[in-house]
């Protein structure tokens, strides 16, 4: 790779690297305000649910600091010790925010079921206030604002760690909805449905812990070097074989670095070709290829001779 490539590749990294930085710092300032607002609520207003919301809105702020961390490590661009460039910062890094996800959700579902077996049992559970019911409302609102920029920005750069960090924020906004139903229903059908409020902090668990699953599921796909899905690879396929003149693609490879995607196969071509005219066809498909997936995909493509028989 010559300087002319290193620079190109060293001006996306840092690109890339501001773009999602902003967006991340945008996060961390909802999560912020609605940390201290809802954790204030639930006091003031005697809510389980929403203090519990407001330990979601905290461990939302500290995944926050996570991206900021690991997406700069993995915008380093390849070095001499790293020849596939530091891609698996971000999967490691989504890895850690899928488990903080499913302690929170674990942690917060303990105390749900702790509250539920209370009241069960005769104990009198303390009717939430309307301030928790209008921090959840507002929680609703910011919290999806939230993911759907974030959202948008993990897509763009193709990072599954942004992505993840976006259902982070969709987690807490479907937390502050299942918060809203239980204190709501607690305020206005009265003291004997106080239960509700703890039932929803219940609810809201088993989707927070079904997300982090997903994550983790992911990123410890990634660290194993899984394929990339079938779909995907059926359509690798479907652009070396347009080249002309290929045919008998085999031993395909593929996996993921990070947010890019590395490519390896072999292709059969005419064995009388010159050594140009099969260096030409094999770059045309690789460009194709990064058309495709992103100039940062990584690709090697072995080429041999077509078989007698072919």
């Amino acid at each position: 790779m010559n300087k002319l490539e290193n620079h190109t590749d060293d001006s996306r990294h840092t690109e890339r690297h501001h773009r999602i930085k902003k967006v991340t710092l945008w996060g961390c300032l909802v999560n912020v305000v609605l940390f201290v607002f809802k954790l204030i609520a639930g006091i003031l207003g005697a809510s389980a649910a929403m203090i519990a919301d407001a330990v979601h809105s905290l461990s939302d702020f500290l995944t926050d600091g996570i991206v900021l961390l690991f997406v700069k490590l993995s915008s380093k661009p390849q070095d001499e010790d790293h020849d596939y460039g530091h891609g698996k910062y971000e999967t490691v890094a989504t890895m850690l925010v899928g488990l903080m996800l499913l302690a929170v959700g674990i942690v917060m579902g303990y105390n749900a079921i702790a509250k539920i077996v209370d009241f069960s049992n005769g104990k009198a559970l303390a009717a939430p206030g309307k301030i928790a019911l209008i921090a959840a409302l507002v929680s609703i609102v910011l919290k999806e604002w939230a993911y759907r920029f974030t959202i948008r920005c993990g897509k763009r750069e193709q990072s599954q760690l942004v992505i993840a960090n976006a259902w982070h924020h969709r987690s807490d906004a479907l937390s502050s909805i299942g918060t809203s139903l239980g204190i709501g229903g607690a305020i206005f059908l009265g003291s004997k449905w106080a239960v509700l409020d703890p039932i929803a902090a219940g609810i809201v668990c088993l989707f927070i812990i079904r997300t982090s699953y997903y994550l983790i599921d992911n990123a410890f796909g990634e660290l194993m070097e899984k394929s990339l899905p079938k779909e995907i690879e059926d359509e690798m396929m479907h652009i070396a074989e347009e080249e002309e003149g290929v045919s008998g693609i085999h031993h395909l490879r593929t996996r993921c670095i990070g947010s890019h995607f590395a490519i390896e196969m072999h292709i059969r071509m005419d064995g009388t070709l010159s050594l140009n005219e099969a260096h030409d066809r094999t770059s045309n498909i690789e460009k194709r290829l990064k058309q495709r997936y992103g100039e940062l995909t990584h690709v090697i493509i072995h080429t041999e001779p077509l078989k007698k028989e072919e």
